[in-house]
């Protein structure tokens, strides 16, 4: 298998994510018979070089396809590209590929759903390790919202530790894969362009709720901490 074919400047085809780019070519390849199912994926580096993207776009897009079915990760063997037939996988892949064109509504109330579960649940599940790596993600994003300066990855970053926690790997992988279009849609939409006192102290609770293991307070937290973020994309729906 050679990808050499495929190496042309991604950020040319913009407004697509560059993930979902990556995607496209991987369909491409599939397409025109140079990858086939049961074929190893270079790694990660390697596809990112060839691409011309960062390595984070490269993992964005292949969890994106592990979680559909396109590819699989196999011990010694990195992503593997499934053993179907190539029109179910192409199938699959323009599956993917319609995650782009749901709107800010829709990725956010899915989003309420998912992380007002995942609160519940980590509060009920989550072993001293869970609540290490919680708090300790807790302390960067502290480190600049006490700042006033933006922190959205470092937020983003503190409620996937909070997923890892619910025990649950299908929210956190959900969770992943609408993660990079929502991270867009706030810079889009100047999403969380200051930091309030509020939502710092609602991390805070959340910290404690789950320490506690009191999972209705860790629920109704995350609810109403991600209540401002679906009122304002409640605006925006046409």
């Amino acid at each position: 298998m050679t990808i050499e074919t495929v190496t042309t400047n991604l950020t040319d085809d913009l407004p697509e994510s560059p993930s979902d780019i990556i995607i496209r070519k991987i369909k491409s390849l599939l397409n025109n018979g140079e990858l086939k199912p049961g074929d190893r994926l270079p790694a990660e580096r390697k596809l990112a070089e060839q691409f011309g993207v960062g390595r984070a776009y490269v993992r964005d897009a292949i969890k994106k396809l592990e979680f559909y079915g396109v590819l699989k990760t196999l011990p010694q063997s990195g992503s593997v590209v499934a053993g179907l037939e190539i029109p179910a996988l192409e199938g699959l892949i323009t599956d993917v590929l319609k995650l782009d064109n749901y709107d800010f509504y829709s990725l956010v109330e899915t989003r309420l759903i998912l992380e007002t579960n995942a609160a519940r649940l980590c509060a009920l599940r989550r072993s001293d390790e869970d609540l290490e790596k919680i708090e300790e993600a807790l302390q960067v994003y502290l480190e600049k919202a006490n700042r006033g300066v933006n922190a959205v990855d470092e937020d983003m970053a503190f409620h996937r530790c909070i997923a890892e926690g619910s025990k649950n790997m299908v929210i956190k992988s959900l969770m992943m894969i609408i993660t990079p279009d929502i991270l867009r849609s706030f810079h889009d939409y100047r999403v969380c362009q200051s930091v309030e006192t509020v939502s710092i102290n609602e991390h805070i609770n959340l910290l404690e709720y789950i320490r506690a293991k009191d999972s209705e307070a860790a629920a109704a937290t995350m609810r109403l901490h991600l209540n401002g973020v679906i009122t304002f994309a409640s605006t925006l729906k046409k």
